[in-house]
């Protein structure tokens, strides 16, 4: 491990290491609460959490948001589910299993200490939750239901319908807006954070433009915790609301915090299909389908063409269920999506472009409708009254989804099969973050997607909620601790320090720098051309022939960017014109970061997948002996980039070849 990172981990059992640290880490007095600030940025699942929780505990919290409502935040799109080890089912889970099933799904390269730490608050969560009143989907007899996600086979997954992010997201927003009335929290809507101030080589602040009108502001507080989301808009097509963006993250980064793994990107399998050359979002069909629905496509070319409903069952190439007999259509997302490519590759994809499959819910209806029919004690029913019967308890777990898909494609899912395909979705790479969540800044956090920690390589289905609440809710309250019991000393923070002004000054600069370019080229333009040179290079599958090119590339588009950009208007009014470009221009750096990690790696682990190495058949092929490392990059001016590493070592679970045959 570089020695410049410390991963803090306590000493201990694995499984003792949270309950014992927590017991004897360093504490706030709640006097002296009262005297400290935090700056909280972001209000998704980790970020409104955070803030409420902090809030109740006594801290004097500021927290920011680029939305007009907290309510906004893009965990409000999440779908399917969120997972814990509560063992519902009585079908063998336990927080072990969820950590095995987490670690083995981000190919062993995430941190034992965290992951497990994970599994254990998962509990807590789901009771958290029910107490703010989320309406989780329950059984006949008022239990709470669960249900089965990719690279699992038990069914830990707690939902409300298809809606699941939306509903967390009330419960927490509802938390936040108590603190909010109490006074412990004060709301900043419409403020992008634009860079961290460092005072004496600690996190102390933010600058902010607001949006509204321009107006660039210094805010103070003891510490800084950053829960912005990911950095999947990179590859511009996405399923990531569109606002979302790294430049929070970036601006950390470039100013010490070492960014961790930027190349595993999660490709998701279940997504409806590009449309055409100018579409600007992608949009997410949940994981939960794959409950239910087969993935298919035809065994024959010739027959891609043709209507699904006409082709017979002996046409048909259900082709996760022949190659992963053991999971079927819930193996990982990255197994699924690289598999997609796979049959797609060799000329069997449907729809118009041919890059899509089916996923048919046929089986499904006749299923549960033979079920409702023996449940009402219907004898002999009709083909046509199983089918109407199979369709209402479909609708019954999927109704809202099934709506979504039919207003964009404008085809019934309940008579054809959907269509879908992958799409950049999850970003597992983020600002590297200790035990207690720290960055290798002093007083800044970072929490959710915004770090790296829990998922390894690839990310499971429904981690990602649980992931962001155990961060707010559970961890960083306590955590953050350890760094503010020796700040009780410190008083209140002045944003007229000259760090401050510094910062200012130089957030101005760069603004002025973007709109006196007076270029030809719209900043969508650049966005556009960036995510086809990343999906093309540094997508699905990479190559280092392709990746030594996208540097290239990107590094003169870099450059094509500054001396021909245009941006309209001034930054003394509302501009989105000029907030997209800020955010453009760091995606330009990020880029260059992602593709320099990609190739850095020679092997192929979950999200990242060299063509060089892998087995026969397609799967990854590690290398442990050479890459089971976090790579943490340091940034150095350029832009350039330092590589530190920290070495991964697994005690309580053997290493080996990730398999779901």
């Amino acid at each position: 491990m570089s020695d410049k990172l410390k991963s803090n981990v306590p000493e201990g059992e694995l499984a003792d290491k949270w309950v014992n640290y927590r017991g004897t880490m360093p504490l706030v007095a709640p006097n002296n609460k009262r005297r400290i600030e935090i700056i909280v940025v972001g209000t998704g699942l980790a970020g409104a959490a955070a803030a409420a929780t902090l809030g109740e505990l006594g801290y004097n919290v500021k927290c920011f948001t680029f939305h007009d409502s907290p309510r906004r935040a893009h965990s409000v799109a999440a779908q399917g589910g969120i997972n814990a080890a509560k063992n519902y089912q009585n079908d063998g889970d336990s927080v072990y299993r969820l950590f095995y099933d987490t670690i083995k799904g981000g190919d062993y390269r995430a941190r034992e200490s965290n992951v497990h730490r994970l599994a254990e608050v998962s509990r807590d969560i789901i009771d958290q939750c029910v107490a703010q009143g989320v309406p989780f989907a329950r059984e006949y007899g008022g239990l709470l239901a669960n249900r089965s996600f990719g690279g699992v086979q038990v069914q830990r997954t707690f939902y409300a319908r298809g809606q699941t992010g939306q509903q967390l997201l009330i419960g927490a927003y509802s938390a936040l807006s108590r603190q909010i009335n109490r006074g412990s929290v004060k709301m900043y809507n419409r403020h992008e954070m634009l860079d961290l101030v460092l005072v004496d080589g600690k996190a102390r602040g933010i600058i902010t433009r607001n949006l509204l009108n321009g107006k660039i502001e210094s805010h103070a507080a003891h510490s800084v915790v950053l829960a912005t989301g990911g950095y999947g808009n990179v590859f511009y097509l996405s399923t990531n609301a569109m606002n979302s963006n790294v430049s929070a993250a970036w601006r950390a980064h470039k100013k010490g915090a070492y960014f961790a793994n930027p190349c595993y990107t999660q490709i998701h399998p279940t997504c409806i299909p590009v449309s055409g050359e100018y579409q600007s979002k992608l949009t997410l069909m949940s994981e939960s389908l794959r409950n239910d629905g087969r993935v298919w496509v035809p065994k024959k070319k010739e027959d891609c063409k043709k209507d699904p409903t006409t082709i017979p069952e002996e046409d048909r190439d259900y082709y996760l269920e022949r190659i992963y007999p053991a999971f079927g259509n819930l193996v990982p997302r990255d197994v699924a999506s690289r598999a997609a490519k796979y049959v797609t590759d060799e000329g069997r994809g449907v729809g118009a472009t041919g890059l899509a499959v089916y996923l048919d819910f046929a089986s499904a209806i006749e299923r549960y409708g033979k079920s409702e029919a023996i449940a009402k004690g219907m004898i002999n029913p009709s083909a046509a009254k199983i089918k109407e019967m199979g369709e209402a308890a479909v609708k019954e777990r999927y109704g809202n989804l099934f709506h979504m898909y039919e207003k964009i494609t404008d085809e019934n899912p309940y008579k054809t099969p959907m269509k879908i395909f992958p799409a950049v979705h999850y970003t597992m790479g983020g600002i590297w973050v200790d035990y207690n969540l720290q960055t290798t800044i002093p007083g800044c956090f970072a929490l959710g997607e915004a770090n790296f920690s829990d998922h390894g390589a690839n990310r499971l289905g429904a981690s990602a909620l649980m992931q962001g609440l155990a961060d707010g809710y559970f961890v960083i309250p306590y955590t953050i601790g350890t760094f503010l019991s020796k700040e009780i000393r410190t008083p209140k923070i002045a944003s007229d320090l000259p760090e401050f002004k510094k910062a200012e000054e130089a957030v101005t600069s760069r603004i002025n720098q973007l709109l006196n370019v007076g270029g030809n080229q719209s900043v969508e333009s650049f966005h556009r051309r960036l995510g086809r040179i990343m999906w093309d290079y540094c997508g699905m599958s990479r190559n280092a022939e392709g990746l030594a090119k996208a540097r290239t590339m990107i590094q003169e588009l870099r450059k094509e960017f500054y001396s021909d950009v245009f941006v309209p208007g001034t930054n003394e009014e509302y501009n989105p014109e000029l907030e997209k470009a800020l955010r453009v221009a760091d995606f330009l750096e990020l880029g260059e970061l992602m593709v320099c990690d990609a190739l850095d790696r020679n092997e192929s682990c979950g999200g990242h997948f060299r063509e060089e190495y892998q087995e026969e058949g397609g799967e990854a092929k590690r290398n442990d002996n050479d890459y089971m490392y976090v790579a943490a990059w340091e940034y150095l001016n350029g832009p350039d980039w330092e590589l530190h590493k920290e070495n991964l070592k697994y005690e309580n679970i053997e290493v080996k070849t990730r398999s779901y045959k």
